[in-house]
C-alpha cells in the first residue's frame, strides 16, 4: 500500500459543491447554443481569456461580461454573461461535507484552493464549512489561478504556516474535478484525485488517509 498522506486540500466547485458545468449545459440547451460552448470558451487562450482575467481579479463584472460576450460573438454565438455567472452557485454535496468533518475530527490539516471571481461569503452552510479549513486560497484574492503552479505552492506554504509545521507536497492529497488543474499539482508532488463521482473520489481519499470518509465506521 502506498504511504499515507497527512493533509488534504480540496477544490470547491465540482468537488465540495456541485459542478457549474451542469448549469452551463442547462443554459446552453435552453438558449439553443452548442453543447460545450461555455467550456470551449473557457479553455481557449486559457491564461489570457476573459474567464482567466476575471478569476485573477483583473476584470470586474462589467469588464468580464463585455470580454466574455465578445469572445462568444467571435466564435459565432450570442451568450449572456450574467446567465453564465448564475451557474457558479453550486449546492453543497452532503457526502463531501461529511468527509471534511471526519478529516477535521481526525486532526488532519485541511486547505481549500479555489478559482473564483469574488471572495467567498463566509455565511450560511458554506460559511460554517469554510470555518473547518486551516487555510483558504482564492484566485480572486491572490491574483493567481489554477493551473498556474504558484497557487499550489502558495496553498502548501499557507497550510504549513497555519498548522505550524513543515509540509511536503507528497504529504498532501489534492482533489479537483478538472484534469488541467490536477496536472501541475501532480508535477509538484501532490497526491492527486480527480473527482468525477464523489463516492469514488472519497474511496480513493480514504485509502490515502487510512480511515473511512463515508460517515460509516470502518
Amino acid at each position: 500500500m502506498s504511504a499515507l498522506v497527512g493533509a488534504v486540500v480540496f477544490d470547491l466547485g465540482g468537488v465540495i459543491t456541485e459542478s457549474p458545468m451542469h448549469a452551463f449545459t442547462a443554459y446552453e440547451r435552453e438558449a439553443g447554443l452548442p453543447d460545450g460552448l461555455i467550456r470551449q470558451l473557457n479553455s481557449t487562450d486559457p491564461d489570457t481569456n476573459a474567464w482567466a482575467r476575471y478569476e485573477r481579479n483583473e476584470l470586474d463584472v462589467a469588464g468580464f461580461s463585455a470580454a466574455f460576450e465578445a469572445e462568444a460573438l467571435a466564435a459565432g454565438h450570442r451568450v449572456e454573461a450574467a446567465r453564465v455567472l448564475e451557474g457558479l452557485r453550486g449546492e453543497l454535496r452532503p457526502e463531501m461535507v461529511t468527509a471534511v468533518h471526519r478529516l477535521k475530527d481526525a486532526g488532519l490539516p485541511l486547505g481549500l484552493l479555489s478559482n473564483n471571481v469574488a471572495p467567498m461569503e463566509r455565511t450560511g452552510e458554506l460559511g460554517a464549512l469554510l470555518g473547518l479549513f486551516d487555510t483558504i486560497v482564492e484566485s480572486s484574492v491572490e491574483g493567481v489561478r489554477k493551473p498556474e503552479p504558484a497557487i499550489y505552492e502558495l496553498a502548501l506554504t499557507r497550510l504549513a504556516e497555519a498548522v505550524g509545521r513543515d509540509l511536503l507536497a507528497e504529504d498532501v492529497a489534492y482533489l479537483d474535478d478538472l484534469g488541467i488543474n490536477l496536472k501541475p499539482a501532480r508535477a509538484l508532488g501532490f497526491r492527486t484525485i480527480k473527482v468525477v463521482e464523489p463516492a469514488e473520489a472519497l474511496a480513493e481519499l480514504s485509502e490515502l488517509v487510512g480511515f473511512p470518509l463515508d460517515g460509516h465506521p470502518g
